[in-house]
C-alpha cells in the first residue's frame, strides 16, 4: 500500500512538473506567437482571453466527465493534449491554425488543472497529513524551467516549433508511461486503489459554503496576474528601472513561490493551515504595500519577494480546503473551484491597467491588496476541524499510511 502510494504521488508530482513547463514556453513566448501568426494589437487580448474562458469549460466538463470515468483517466489523456496543443501553437502559419491550437490547450489546460488537483486532494487524505503544496512547488520548479527554455529561444531567435518539439518529444512519453501509478483515493474511502480501478462518487455541493474559497481563489490569482503581467512594466515605467532590471521581477517571484510551497507542508502540519493561510495573506499584503510605495527599484523587488512568499501557499490550500469541506464530494468540489483560477486571471491584468490609466499605477496595486487581506476573513474556512489532519489530529488508519513514506 505504501509503495502505491509513493509511486503515485511521485507520477502526478511530474504530472504538475510537466504542465508548469508546457504554461510557462505558452505565456512567455506570447510575443513570437504574435509575431509570427501576425495577431494585432487589437485582437491579441481576445486570443488571451479565449484560453482561460475555455480552461473554466473544461473544469466544468470534467466534474461531470469524473462521475462516469475516475479523474486519473481524465488526466491521463488531458496532458498529451495540452503537450500536442503547445507544438501545434509553434506549428502553423495562418491565424485559424493557432486558434484551433490555443482553443485545444484551453479545454484541456482546463481538464489537466481539475484532475490533477483532484487527484492531490484525494492523496493528502490518503497520506493523512499537508502534501498538496509539495505538488504546486514541483508547477513551479517546471515554470521556471519553461521560462529560462523560452528565453533561450528567444535569445536565439529559434522558430517556435524548434523551441516547442525537444520539450514536447521528452515530456509527452515521459507523462504517458508516468500515468500508469496515478492513484484515485477516492472520496472519504478507507481503502486507496489503482488508477482505473475505480471512482470517487460526486455528492451534493452547497455553492454557498463553497463561496468563501472561490473568492479566495480569485483574489489570489488577481494578485498572481498582476506580478505576471504588470511587474517589469511598474518596475521599468514607474519605479524608473532599466529594461534589463524589469525582467528580474517575475523570476525572483517564481523561485520565492518555489520556495514558499516547498518548506510550506512543514508548516501546515506544524501550525496547521488557517495559520499558514493567515500568515501568507498578511505577507503578500505586505508585498502590495511595499511596492505601491518603493522609492526605487531594488525596494519594488523586495515587495514582489514578499508577494511569491505570500501568494504561493493559498492555491493549494484552498483546494485542499475544499477537499475536506466536501468530502463526499471533492471531485466536484475541486473542479469547480477551479473556474475560479481562471476568473481571478481574467479579472486581474485588466483591472490593473484599467485603474492604472485611470488613476495611478501605485494606487492600483493598493486593490490587490485589498482584496487578498480579504482572506484574512475566510481564513477559518480552511479549518480541517477535530477529526482531520494537517494540524496536528490524526486519522488513525491514513496517517498510518501517511507515515510509511517519507517524500515523492
Amino acid at each position: 500500500m505504501t509503495d502505491v502510494l509513493r509511486r503515485g504521488r511521485a507520477s502526478l508530482a511530474f504530472s504538475f512538473f510537466a504542465q508548469g513547463v508546457a504554461f510557462a514556453l505558452l505565456v512567455t513566448r506570447i510575443p513570437a506567437i504574435q509575431d509570427r501568426y501576425g495577431i494585432s494589437d487589437a485582437l491579441l487580448p481576445a486570443f488571451l482571453a479565449a484560453v482561460p474562458v475555455l480552461a473554466g469549460v473544461g473544469s466544468v466538463c470534467t466534474e461531470h466527465l469524473v462521475k462516469r470515468v475516475p479523474p486519473s483517466l481524465v488526466l491521463r489523456w488531458s496532458q498529451p493534449v495540452v503537450l500536442l496543443a503547445l507544438l501545434g501553437v509553434g506549428a502553423g502559419d495562418q491565424v485559424a491554425e493557432v486558434a484551433v491550437a490555443l482553443g485545444a490547450f484551453g479545454l484541456a489546460v482546463g481538464a489537466l488543472d481539475a484532475s490533477m488537483n483532484m487527484l492531490g486532494v484525494s492523496l493528502q487524505r490518503a497520506y493523512g497529513r499537508s502534501i498538496m503544496l509539495g505538488f504546486h512547488a514541483v508547477y513551479s520548479l517546471g515554470g521556471i524551467l519553461g521560462a529560462s527554455l523560452a528565453w533561450v529561444g528567444a535569445h536565439w531567435h529559434l522558430d517556435l516549433f524548434v523551441s516547442y518539439l525537444p520539450v514536447v518529444v521528452v515530456l509527452l512519453p515521459a507523462a504517458f508511461v508516468g500515468s500508469r501509478w496515478y492513484v484515485d483515493a477516492g472520496e472519504e474511502k478507507e481503502d486507496v486503489v489503482p488508477a482505473g480501478d475505480g471512482a470517487g462518487t460526486s455528492g451534493g455541493i452547497v455553492f454557498k459554503m463553497l463561496l468563501p474559497l472561490c473568492l479566495v481563489m480569485t483574489f489570489a490569482y488577481i494578485g498572481d496576474s498582476t506580478v505576471s503581467n504588470w511587474s517589469a512594466k511598474y518596475l521599468q515605467d514607474v519605479l524608473g528601472s532599466s529594461e534589463q532590471l524589469a525582467t528580474v521581477p517575475y523570476n525572483v517571484y517564481m523561485v520565492t513561490t518555489l520556495v514558499g510551497r516547498a518548506i510550506g507542508d512543514l508548516g501546515v502540519r506544524r501550525f496547521g493551515a488557517v495559520a499558514v493561510v493567515r500568515a501568507g495573506a498578511l505577507v503578500a499584503a505586505l508585498g502590495f504595500g511595499v511596492v505601491a510605495v518603493a522609492p526605487g527599484a531594488w525596494v519594488g523587488m523586495l515587495g514582489f519577494t514578499l508577494l511569491g512568499l505570500g501568494l504561493c501557499v493559498i492555491v493549494p490550500q484552498t483546494f485542499a480546503a475544499a477537499g475536506r469541506l466536501f468530502p463526499g464530494a471533492s471531485d466536484a468540489a475541486v473542479a469547480r473551484l477551479n473556474i475560479f483560477n481562471y476568473v481571478g486571471f481574467l479579472i486581474g491584468s485588466p483591472l490593473v491597467g484599467a485603474l492604472g490609466d485611470l488613476w495611478s499605477y501605485r494606487g492600483a496595486m493598493l486593490v490587490p491588496m485589498v482584496l487578498v487581506l480579504v482572506t484574512l476573513r475566510y481564513a477559518g474556512s480552511f479549518d480541517p476541524g477535530p477529526a482531520r489532519y494537517g494540524d496536528g489530529h490524526e486519522r488513525a488508519r491514513t496517517a498510518d499510511v501517511g507515515r510509511g513514506s517519507n517524500g515523492v
